[in-house]
């Protein structure tokens, strides 16, 4: 498998397959493809996972796109301005990604989900209490809102962010939600009530834009009735 990232704005990822190989995407994933791709619909790992995935953001079936001969393409095309970035899991112990964040997948990619470890982190940290683990020997794509910035923690350091900005950390990184401080940062501050915390050590992935956030913005512009 051969892969590009094209476009700039909007970008895709456009894959070339061997005769074989396939790539699975959530339901609507693909954006073009050539002559020579098989399709098959189906719950990927079954019905539990299926409606596991549904709570984590993603569809309840999965698409799987087998190339028939060599040299066919596919893309794949991300849903907001921002990047794509290809992860190998065969070169990490898996990762834990925010929901949403899952593009597309070589086969033996396996996506599940996953909760976070303390309760508190799930109910108050603005991304519900389902996250998605991502592991297994392939390639990953993942999708980033506005650009990609790159975090590697050393052991014990520790970064706050606003949880719609976290994109994906390994699972070396230790994940809570903290409380803002203080009456007037609460209310005054535009924060909301919550920062993640991230402890190293681990590699962070976040994005410049919360697209939730910005959705909220243009809402509050809708004429209303």
């Amino acid at each position: 498998m051969k892969y590009e990232i094209v476009g700039s704005t909007m970008p895709a990822v456009e894959v070339t397959m061997e005769a074989g190989e396939a790539m699975f995407t959530q339901s609507g994933g693909m954006a073009w493809m050539t002559e020579g791709i098989t399709m098959d619909t189906n719950l990927r790992g079954g019905l539990m996972k299926g409606i596991g995935r549904m709570f984590a953001g993603e569809s309840l079936f999965m698409a799987t796109y087998t190339a028939e001969r060599s040299g066919v393409t596919i893309a794949f095309a991300s849903t907001v301005p921002g990047e794509i970035v290809p992860i190998d899991l065969s070169q990490r112990n898996g990762i834990i990604c925010q929901k949403g964040a899952f593009l597309c997948a070589q086969p033996n990619v396996n996506v599940a989900v996953t909760f976070t470890k303390k309760l508190s982190a799930g109910l108050f940290g603005g991304e519900g209490f389902i996250l998605q683990e991502m592991s297994g020997q392939g390639i990953v794509f993942l999708e980033i809102d506005g650009d990609l910035i790159e975090k590697e923690l050393a052991p014990g350091e520790v970064i706050k962010v606003d949880t719609g900005n976290v994109v994906a950390f390994d699972k070396s990184v230790n994940y809570e939600i903290e409380t803002v401080k203080g009456i007037k940062n609460i209310f005054l501050g535009g924060e909301g009530l919550f920062l993640t915390k991230l402890t190293g050590p681990g590699k962070v992935l976040l994005q410049t834009q919360n697209f939730n956030e910005f959705a909220g913005r243009i809402l509050k512009l809708m004429p209303s009735k």
